[in-house]
């Protein structure tokens, strides 16, 4: 919201300089986003009229004008502007004259002739931003008046950054109730006298949407002077605004939106048929609007209509076949009020935005629209002439919105604000915001005024009186209370820790969006229907995760190409599986490995990842539960995994998560040329450990036994570590696979493994013949189960 401070001060002026003015207003949540000068400085430039103008003799786009400024002679002036003419008023910079940008006027000679000063546009002045010709002034300025006392640019502007819930701030009285209310000073008294109307004409109005639109109230005009000019104070009004003047008729509707903060719109009342009906759009209704585009409207949208076709988008923007003109004589005023919901609504189906609309959606005063149209009549017969009719209004009194009344009692604000107010200085506080109250036991009884449509809680007039208060004056307290520690669990694995060991493990983590590619989920999990979003922000982002992988895919796509070799990374985080009618949400761990197993280094030779790599990172994972051994990987299947190369992990049992080669059908599609390996797991089974107990060292010594075995290539080497395990129970103390072979010497289908037990027992050394006699026992259970023979 742009306005002048000159302009707020005819409303309420308070004793107070402008600089705490704007501190006030940003304190209590209205933030000043710029406080500047009206315009940019100058000297010299008087009102000057245009006596004469006749062709410069050596140059055909330029002429020689002979001007009055109030001197005892009219100045000879060269001017190249195309709209210059006998009889026009227009600021003339004068000998001596310091425009902005540090322009001085001198005598000078163009093409001959001396030119004693020169005409002004409203961008030379430092008025606009751009100008298409000279700034004509009416017809009443005074020749030889200082333009710079004329146009009153003694002022500031100010730019007040509005929330969306303050809509009745958007208007000049809006914001003076506000500065009223917070500098405690009186507003100044703007009475709007009722009209005498010299005509009885009317238009019929129907309502048929009362809902949309409970109020309506109209007028006609006839016999104006739509071609007059707006008088220079109204449109420095609107430019000091940020609002451009178009033509009187047009310039009043804007003026009093600004104003009152009621949005007006005017119609050429001999383009309307019949008359008024506010009803909802029929289907393929079209409409030209005003900025010339062509819309086909949907039902859903409140139109302003005659008896055949619609005129108006309601509170957005009106048509152009209705709208005023230069030649309009007879005219309709519209001031209604309509439901916010509506006009948003029309606003986003048509990607339509205007000041209108802007008010309308965020609430105006559902009481003002018979004062705004008083005021616009006014106005139009001070500057445009007319004769007005009789008000017409339609309303439907229980869908108007009431004034919401609110029980605030005193304990809830001192809980709230975390300090006692005086209750006099609560109810002075809503008195000055324009609040009704009425004591009652334990509190007020607090009516809102109807400008305020953001207040409908207590917690709202809580939050009225602390920013009334000044939130600069609310005491400070340090917080006290009784703190009490939980205790942790010790079973239970922190997050960070595991985070902390994949990272020590070479992995960088990395944070990817919720919301994935439709595609992309359908190449790694076809089988589940993910959850669509209804308004996804891209069409990349359509759907909810599954699985953590893609994000994952999509990070090393990103990094090949920027030419990274080696990537390693992992993420924690949520997907999102459907279960009925319910998005089941899963905490997981997934990770993904590219590239070469080591960073390229002089010490060991460089070699490309593979799947053990990636199981044994986990492994090493799994050791942090105290558990590793209740971790086993089984062969298994993905249909976007690699078959032969790819495992779901168990603990005890459970599922826990799968690892494994990403698909070449895949990575053909991706055009990635090597393997990639991921994997994904439960966060839930990973954080749960055990406490670990202390076992004293044992005093005697270990025997260590190698045994290589010759098995079925088809056997897995755990199978056959967990049946050394079963049978070494409490004397097998550590036991190592250090060797897989399969080659020349070794018979096809099969394949030699060699393990190392380490035997030791807690209070007594072990003799030779229970160590052979466990062997035995080992050598003859593996064979037995395995057909395992001891490799020669």
């Amino acid at each position: 919201m742009k306005f002048s401070e000159s302009w707020l001060r005819e409303w309420v002026n308070p004793k107070i300089t402008r600089e705490e003015l704007c501190e006030k207003l940003t304190m209590a949540g209205l933030e000043i986003e710029e406080l500047a000068p009206v315009s940019d400085t100058f000297s010299g430039v008087l009102v000057g009229l245009v006596l004469h103008v006749e062709k410069h003799p050596e140059a055909d786009r330029l002429n020689v004008c002979q001007v009055d400024v109030g001197l005892a002679q009219p100045l000879p002036i060269v001017c190249g502007a195309t709209n210059v003419k006998a009889g026009i008023k227009v600021p003339v910079a004068v000998e001596g004259a310091l425009l902005p940008r540090n322009i001085k006027i001198t005598l000078a000679k163009v093409r001959g002739m001396t030119s004693h000063g020169m005409l002004c546009t409203a961008h030379e002045l430092g008025l606009a931003e751009e100008s298409n010709g000279l700034f004509i002034f009416p017809d009443n300025a005074p020749v030889g008046k200082d333009v710079w006392d004329y146009l009153q640019l003694a002022d500031y502007l100010l730019d007040v950054s509005i929330t969306p819930n303050r809509g009745d701030c958007l208007s000049i009285r809006g914001m003076a109730n506000e500065v009223a209310a917070l500098t405690e000073s009186a507003l100044i008294t703007h009475k709007t006298p009722e009209i005498i109307t010299t005509i009885k004409d009317v238009l019929p109005v129907t309502i048929s949407a009362e809902k949309e639109c409970p109020r309506y109230v109209g007028r006609v005009i006839r016999a104006v002077r739509a071609d007059a000019s707006s008088p220079v104070w109204l449109q420095e009004r609107l430019r000091r605004s940020g609002i451009r003047s178009i033509s009187p008729i047009v310039d009043v509707t804007n003026f009093v939106m600004l104003e009152l903060g009621q949005p007006m719109h005017a119609f050429s009342l001999d383009k309307i048929v019949g008359g008024i009906d506010v009803r909802m759009a029929k289907a393929n209704e079209t409409l030209k609007l005003l900025d010339g585009s062509d819309v086909t409207l949907n039902p859903e949208t409140l139109v302003i209509a005659d008896q055949e076709k619609p005129l108006a988008i309601a509170g957005v923007m009106g048509g152009l076949d209705s709208a005023v003109t230069l030649l309009t004589q007879d005219v309709f005023l519209e001031s209604a009020y309509f439901s916010p919901n509506t006009i948003a609504r029309a606003g986003r189906n048509y990607h339509l935005s205007s000041d209108s609309a802007y008010r309308f959606e965020r609430g105006i005063d559902p009481t003002i629209q018979r004062t705004a149209i008083e005021r616009a009549t006014q106005l139009l017969l001070d500057i445009v002439g007319g004769k007005p009719g009789p008000v017409i209004e339609v309303s439907f009194d229980e869908v108007i919105p009431r004034p919401a009344v609110i029980k605030l009692r005193y304990k809830r604000v001192s809980a709230i604000l975390g300090f006692d107010i005086e209750s006099k200085k609560i109810e002075n506080l809503l008195q000055r915001l324009g609040f009704t109250t009425q004591k009652i036991n334990d509190g007020w009884q607090v009516t809102v005024p109807p400008r305020r449509s953001d207040i409908a809680l207590e917690v709202d007039l809580i939050e009225e009186i602390a920013r009334l208060y000044g939130y600069d004056n609310i005491p400070c307290h340090h917080p006290r209370g009784t703190l009490q520690i939980n205790s942790a669990t010790e079973s239970k694995i922190p997050l960070q820790k595991l985070r902390q060991a994949i990272c020590d493990l070479g992995y960088n983590e990395v944070v990817t969006y919720s919301f994935i590619d439709k595609k992309m989920q359908a190449l790694i999990d076809p089988t589940i229907q993910p959850k669509e979003l209804l308004n996804p922000i891209t069409a990349d982002m359509s759907v909810m995760r599954t699985s953590l992988w893609p994000g994952l895919i999509t990070t090393l796509l990103y990094n090949l190409n920027r030419q990274q070799s080696r990537v390693r990374v992992f993420e924690t985080g949520l997907r999102f599986m459907p279960s009925g009618d319910e998005l089941k949400q899963e905490r997981m761990l997934a990770g993904l490995v590219y590239g070469s197993s080591q960073p390229e280094q002089w010490g060991i030779s460089t070699r490309p990842a593979d799947f053990f790599d990636v199981k044994g990172d986990l492994q090493n994972v799994f050791k942090l539960t105290g558990c590793e051994g209740e971790f086993i990987f089984k062969a298994a299947a993905h249909s976007a995994l690699h078959p032969g190369q790819t495992a779901q992990i168990l603990r005890n049992g459970q599922y826990v998560g799968i690892i494994g080669t990403l698909h070449p059908a895949i990575l053909q599609g991706l055009k990635v040329d090597a393997p990639v390996f991921v994997f994904e797991l439960f966060l839930d089974q990973l954080e749960s450990g055990t406490v670990k107990q202390f076992t004293s060292l044992s005093k005697f010594p270990e025997i260590r036994r190698d045994i290589a075995l010759l098995i079925d290539q088809t056997v897995p080497a755990e199978v056959i570590q967990g049946t050394i395990k079963e049978l070494g129970g409490e004397l097998l103390k550590e036991l190592k696979l250090f060797d897989v072979y399969q080659g020349k010497g070794i018979e096809p289908g099969l394949k030699s493994i060699a393990v190392a037990l380490t035997l030791q027992h807690a209070s007594r050394t072990l003799v030779d013949e229970e160590v052979a006699d466990l062997m035995e026992r080992v050598i003859v259970t593996l064979k037995g189960r395995f057909n395992a023979e001891l490799r020669g």
